[in-house]
């Protein structure tokens, strides 16, 4: 039934897509026409998982929620499942959110992925009186994440246990309040043990950002990761966030694939996105920039595609509608103008779905 399915969705692709198998720069003008007929359902196309990211709240705008329900068989918690959502300034631990998203993802028989537990920027007031208390800070972080994870053990399919390790510039691991307190291995090593403990059966990432720009950064990351398995460190899989941009060389994410795959490890391309916006400046014209998102969006998902199925982890989307992209939000130097997702600010698939679902199609 899979297969039957599958090829009959992959034909309306086709038919929808006016044969895009042309140059990104056709792709994009063949693509504004575009189709009239049935869009095609994307989890449907995809034979590994095809994900995006939500937050409890924009499941309250019915758009967003029939699109994530209809087009993903995966949701990654936006920040809902971070310390700056569960830690409450007395210590106790709040989970509305989380457990709204536990519900979605259950009613749609979809996975949740758990993001994150120990992140270095993350550092609540609570976590901060601690600090010098090795003793309290242990047990602190310990009942931490046995509570957490423990509570969607067996709902979630996994977690990005800690999050981002290695400095923006690539060379060294980052110093945080974690590190500080529990040492640069030490504290890596502990939040995954206890989070193996309190779920035997999630797999457990390590996740990190610029992995595709930065091959200094590659290095770093994937060296740490390697330690860490030859210490006995229980990570299940590779996390390569993949917030790109159109300026981004050709060939640049299917050569980050490649070393990211070759520890044997699932790879989980986690929070995709690709900015018309380089460093803030809109560079050369619309269309050229569109033509250029494009090719992006189908290189990372044929890079994805060709690893060995048992390292196809998932593909993840960072947001549903391009209204609602982080790299929207001043706060985080975006641009309101940015276009960065599947979906328009209405819901409406544009040119850049339809040329992912042809990928996706095969």
């Amino acid at each position: 039934m899979r297969i039957s399915r599958r090829s009959l969705l992959a034909s309306t692709v086709a038919l929808a897509a006016c044969d895009r198998r042309l140059d990104a720069a056709a792709a994009a003008a063949a693509a504004e026409a575009a189709p009239g007929g049935p869009v095609p359902i994307l989890r449907d196309l995809a034979d590994f998982p095809f994900g995006t990211q939500l937050i409890s709240t924009e499941l309250q705008t019915p758009v967003i929620a029939d699109l994530a329900r209809r087009h993903f068989d995966q949701v990654n918690a936006g920040f809902e499942m971070k310390m700056e959502y569960i830690v409450q300034a007395d210590g106790r631990l709040r989970f509305e959110g989380a457990d709204r998203l536990a519900g979605f993802c259950r009613a749609n028989d979809q996975a949740l992925h758990g993001h994150t537990l120990i992140w270095y920027a993350d550092t609540p007031a609570w976590f901060e009186r601690l600090d010098g208390s090795r003793r309290g800070f242990e047990a602190a972080i310990d009942g931490y994440i046995s509570e957490v994870a423990g509570r969607y053990a067996g709902r979630v399919r996994a977690w990005d246990v800690v999050n981002e390790p290695v400095t923006d510039e690539g060379s060294q691991l980052r110093e945080s309040l974690w590190s500080r307190n529990l040492g640069q291995d030490g504290h890596f090593i502990r939040a995954f043990e206890q989070a193996r403990q309190a779920d035997p059966d999630a797999i457990l990432f390590t996740n990190d950002y610029n992995l595709e720009s930065n091959p200094t950064k590659r290095r770093t990351f994937l060296n740490l990761v390697e330690r860490m398995m030859s210490r006995g460190v229980p990570i299940g899989g590779i996390g390569t966030q993949c917030h790109v941009s159109v300026d981004l060389p050709r060939g640049a994410l299917s050569e980050a694939m490649r070393d990211i795959a070759s520890l044997g490890l699932p790879v989980h391309v986690s929070e995709f996105d690709c900015s018309l916006v380089p460093d803030g400046v809109f560079r050369g014209g619309q269309r050229e920039r569109e033509a250029a998102q494009i090719r992006l969006y189908e290189e990372a998902i044929a890079a994805f595609t060709a690893l060995p199925a048992a390292q196809q982890y998932a593909f993840t989307v960072w947001g549903v509608r391009d209204a609602e992209s982080w790299l929207r939000r001043s706060d985080w130097g975006g641009d309101p103008n940015d276009r960065p997702l599947l979906f328009d600010d209405a819901g409406r698939p544009k040119p850049v779905f339809w040329a992912v679902a042809e990928a996706l199609s095969g």
